[in-house]
């Protein structure tokens, strides 16, 4: 399968705005540049109609260029190999390519080739959410990590030392570079599953759930999630703005969560909920 890249020159004030507009289209792999960024998506769900109407919808508050190109599938890894920098989080996790060199003084070590999977601990959401596991107690605990991408939080889960691990995905091709990945870093026994929310129906109890998707996404499967969350479990959320924080915490309070803390980097928000 192919992918299309729709690459935006727009000024830096709307960026997080127009990144937000085009998940909500199906775009799920981002990549920042000095004039914008780059988006993509399968070739399939690709709508230029549905691009051309977020683009005109803010035509009056924002100069924005684009551009369309598709990418073979083939193509991907040598794209994302010239960009793809290391990097550390936290003080504590390295996060590079295969084709990087080991850094000697990382306490956590992930190896992440992303094909065109979202997460390589570039975006803030996926930095911030590693930043709010770094809190929390993993050992022996049971994580669900919904939306998981390449699969990062996962085993980053597994790297604080959760027994069990599930990972679900609503891509075929993002479950075969989650598995990829969580094989890669010695985690071959995390689950990763294909499909939404509906897959972990009757799942026995989590320990600690993680969620990076979006807005919309999490205040519909909100529902799901706790109704899997053990009592005194923890869930972690990411993928929206700090004017949704307030939104997503009025859903978790409805559903007989306890908010204790959130992160913002760039007006991205990861927060954490306690199920008391």
């Amino acid at each position: 399968m192919d992918f299309i890249e729709v690459t935006l020159k727009v000024n830096a004030d709307f960026a997080d705005i127009f990144t937000a507009e085009l998940g909500e289209l199906g775009f799920n792999a981002f990549e920042e540049n000095e004039e914008g960024f780059s988006a993509y998506i399968d070739e399939a769900e690709f709508s230029q109609e549905a691009v051309e109407e977020v683009v005109n919808r803010y035509a009056a508050m924002v100069q924005v260029e684009y551009t369309i190109q598709k990418i073979a599938r083939q193509n991907w890894n040598e794209e994302w190999e010239k960009n793809f920098e290391p990097l550390f989080i936290g003080d504590k996790v390295s996060v590079r390519a295969s084709f990087h060199e080991k850094p000697a003084k990382a306490e956590y070590d992930i190896v992440i080739n992303p094909k065109m999977s979202f997460g390589t601990g570039h975006h803030e959401t996926t930095t911030l959410m590693i930043e709010n596991q770094l809190t929390l107690d993993h050992q022996g605990k049971r994580v669900l990590d919904m939306g998981c991408g390449t699969g990062i939080l996962a085993i980053m889960a597994g790297e604080l030392g959760a027994s069990e691990i599930v990972a679900v995905e609503i891509e075929d091709w993002t479950v075969e570079n989650a598995r990829e990945n969580a094989e890669l870093n010695g985690y071959a026994t995390i689950d990763v599953r294909l499909g939404g929310a509906e897959t972990i129906k009757g799942d026995q109890p989590y320990d600690i759930i993680l969620a990076n998707i979006n807005r919309n996404v999490l205040l519909e499967d909100m529902p799901a999630y706790v109704a899997v969350l053990k009592k005194e479990g923890y869930l972690l959320l990411s993928g929206f703005y700090t004017e949704d924080l307030s939104m997503l915490q009025e859903r978790a309070t409805e559903l007989g969560l306890t908010y204790l803390s959130h992160r913002v980097k760039n007006n991205w928000v990861s927060a954490i909920f306690k199920n008391s």
